[in-house]
């Protein structure tokens, strides 16, 4: 009978909340434990309608995981980072540019951020299947198999509830979402862990404290679970950058580029972005967990036409039909060049060009 015991993990110790008065993000939120029954789902479905079309963001709660499988997984997310040598750390640093994938490392240093400073992150990503074509250092081999119950769980019990609430919403069958989203299929959804590292007076003031510029994320939905360093900022629909409030337990939830392709313009990919905590978590390390999904590798991002609702309102696009990207060519160049080619700025807005698209990253 195998062992129940799990492995010993050194604890991750997070920052104590932040006892400053910070002008916070209205975000609904949304009790998954609802979209379990066809009345639940139809409930829902106009709240996270709602919330992705006007905030983009919102919390879930009740999402099936307990407060201690969340303090364990921030234990684990913090192992690629304390618990292996830097030397170890190049070996699996991923090739990003060439690749277009993040799969592995990317280590600090390699995005520019403003004013030739360059960021103070590291993450390390797995594809979801965590076994598939990748390798992982040896401080993670003990705990791949949770890492594995981590991806699906957020797949399964997180990706697909929203993904039938959001089909709801566009009065299209519950499953047309899912069907894209298939975890055996060829694509590059995948669980990152991050970790921020405190930077010098110097460089924050040349970035006027900005850590990770203004963007949208360009898969369909992403599932971060929510830690206490307060830092991510949402651009609100009035134009003002708002914090997002730490939840215990609790998931935050966006659009991205993927789905607001997908949607027409129905759902918008949601303008975020990361910057210095406030004074009294200053100097501390702040560590994530997330889960970006993707459609398979195949899907062409083109509006669903089909939706009633899109038939009622009209298609916003980025683009014509015809030249609509595939899932695998948008990420392969979102990828690329992020951070790493020059933008045009206009104002407080720089743009690049990419598969015909202009993308905006706000600093």
């Amino acid at each position: 009978m195998p062992s129940t015991t799990l492995p010993v993990v050194p604890h991750y110790v997070a920052a104590s909340l932040t006892k400053e008065n910070l002008d916070w993000a209205d975000l609904p939120i949304i009790d998954l434990a609802r979209a379990t029954t066809p009345e639940g789902r139809a409930e829902l479905a106009p709240l996270i309608r709602d919330a992705m079309r006007t905030h983009g963001f919102l919390y879930v709660i009740n999402h099936g995981w307990t407060e201690a499988q969340n303090e364990r997984i921030f234990d684990i997310a913090n192992l690629p980072f304390e618990h292996v040598p830097d030397d170890e750390k190049k070996r699996f640093a991923g090739d990003i540019k060439k690749t277009g994938s993040y799969r592995g490392y990317k280590l600090r240093n390699y995005w520019h951020i403003d004013n030739g400073v360059r960021d103070q992150l590291e993450h390390y990503n797995l594809h979801r299947s965590i076994y598939e074509n990748q390798e992982h250092p040896k401080a993670l081999q003990p705990v791949l198999p949770e890492i594995r119950a981590f991806a699906e769980h957020n797949h399964f019990n997180v990706l697909f509830p929203v993904l039938r609430l959001l089909a709801l919403g566009m009065e299209l069958p519950e499953d047309t979402f899912i069907n894209i989203h298939g975890f055996e299929a060829k694509g590059e959804t995948y669980v990152r862990f991050m970790k921020y590292y405190p930077r010098s007076e110097e460089e924050e003031t040349k970035t006027s404290n900005v850590w990770l510029k203004g963007h949208t994320d360009f898969g369909t939905i992403t599932i971060l679970w929510s830690q206490p360093v307060t830092a991510l900022q949402i651009l609100s629909p009035d134009g003002v950058w708002r914090f997002v409030k730490h939840i215990p337990n609790a998931l935050v939830i966006n659009a991205g580029d993927g789905m607001e392709f997908l949607s027409g313009g129905y759902y918008k990919a949601t303008i975020h972005r990361v910057v210095q905590p406030p004074v009294d978590q200053r100097g501390t390390t702040r560590v994530g967990a997330f889960y970006f999904a993707m459609t398979d590798d195949d899907v062409v991002l083109k509006p669903l036409a089909e939706s009633p609702v899109l038939q009622r309102v009209g298609i916003v696009r980025r683009f014509e039909d015809e030249n609509a990207p595939t899932t695998e060519q948008w990420r392969r160049a979102r990828t690329s060049a992020y951070g790493q080619t020059e933008l045009k700025r206009k104002d407080n807005v720089e743009e690049e060009v990419i598969n015909g698209v202009v993308v905006k990253h706000y600093n």
